[in-house]
């Protein structure tokens, strides 16, 4: 059976096989770093694969009711031929695109935890309610997941919401999903400050960083300085009494400037200090994985075909108007007359349009 699908899938097919003979081997399961790597290639191997026998499963069976046509003269054999052939015609088109997708290497970020930083840009108060407003949009459509999210610290405006904040979001396939958030978001409505009923435009920064696991990034924990000091706030006997707030501090050498920088990290998150020592820790890792893969990250921006992921943190990506109730994302002109829904989390039309137009923009760049 010759199809320039399925000679493209030959190798995949000899590499499942493959692997799946190593990952039984009690060597390799003694080798927990190659074990866990080469089971997450066989998953990937196995969806391709599986994909791929429908495809040849359905090009035999394509064969055989032409064969019916050519051969027999019953005719309702050849009406049940003919009513197969029309719907595997139509199934084709479906199975190649998925082929197709399974076969553009995914990006190994994707499957990452991450952290959402959102800060108010212009706009004054108005702005830090905006960063606020968008704080719990993220927060409700990543209850909507299943996903955990985790304040690291914040810092509230003075009428309201937040100058800036940051979390960690866990879960499955969060940094997959969320990088498509990072940008500017503009907001256009009534403040409720206004008294004369106009219309302002304010802007809050969105950042999506992977989060970096503990052997992404090289760290000399004996060179790190913490202090310890008594967090502010309300809440119970607890606070200003017990020193659990934790301040990191640590000199790194920046790679691509080869300049030394100290950088200081606060957490105050919890009442449990090592707790907070350990989300210190967390964001110290994230905080010089994402300093040190930005050369790598702007190389890749220069060579990719879309625009629709990039993470620039610059770029006006979205407008929320409130007096037309519509949000657009201008990266791919999309529009929607669902304001309200939007802000309760409702964000995954959005990120679905967002990446079917990368992936259609990445099966173009792959040439298959």
């Amino acid at each position: 059976m010759n199809h320039p699908l399925l000679e493209k899938l030959e190798t995949y097919y000899i590499r499942f096989k493959e692997i799946g003979q190593l990952i039984t081997d009690p060597e390799v399961i003694q080798d927990m770093k190659r074990y866990v790597r080469l089971t997450k290639e066989y998953k990937e191997l196995e969806a391709i694969t599986t994909a791929g026998d429908r495809y040849k499963n359905a090009l035999k069976s394509l064969e055989e009711s032409r064969e019916i046509l050519e051969t027999e003269e019953d005719k309702e054999l050849r009406e049940m031929a003919e009513m197969e052939i029309a719907e595997l015609i139509e199934q084709f088109p479906v199975l190649e695109q998925e082929i197709k997708m399974l076969l553009i290497p995914a990006d190994p970020e994707d499957s990452k935890n991450a952290i959402l930083e959102i800060r108010g840009g212009t706009g004054g108060d108005e702005a830090c309610l905006f960063a606020g407003d968008l704080f719990r949009m993220y927060a409700k459509f990543c209850e909507h997941r299943g996903w955990k999210l985790e304040v690291s610290s914040f810092n509230e405006g003075t009428a309201g919401g937040y100058k800036e904040i940051v979390a960690s979001v866990s879960g499955n396939n969060v940094y997959g999903i969320l990088k498509y958030e990072s940008g500017v978001h503009r907001v256009q409505r009534v403040p409720e400050t206004e008294t004369q009923g106009r219309v302002h435009t304010s802007a809050a920064t969105v950042a999506v960083l992977p989060e970096a696991e503990e052997f992404d990034v090289q760290i000399n924990e004996g060179e790190i300085k913490w202090d310890t000091f008594r967090s502010g706030g309300a809440g119970g006997q607890n606070v200003n009494k017990v020193e659990s707030g934790v301040r990191l501090r640590y000199m790194w050498k920046n790679p691509n400037t080869g300049v030394a920088e100290e950088i200081l990290i606060e957490c105050t998150e919890t009442r449990d200090q090592p707790k907070n020592k350990e989300r210190a820790l967390a964001r110290l890792r994230t905080f010089i994985y994402d300093r040190e893969h930005q050369k790598y990250m702007d190389d890749i921006s220069a060579k990719r075909k879309t625009m629709v992921s990039t993470g620039d943190r610059s770029a006006k990506i979205r407008t929320y108007n409130f007096p037309q109730g519509r949000v657009t994302d201008h990266r791919i002109n999309f529009t929607l007359y669902n304001l309200q829904a939007v802000m309760d989390g409702e964000v995954d039309e959005i990120i679905e349009k967002l990446q079917i137009e990368e992936n259609t923009e990445r099966l173009k760049a792959s040439g298959l």
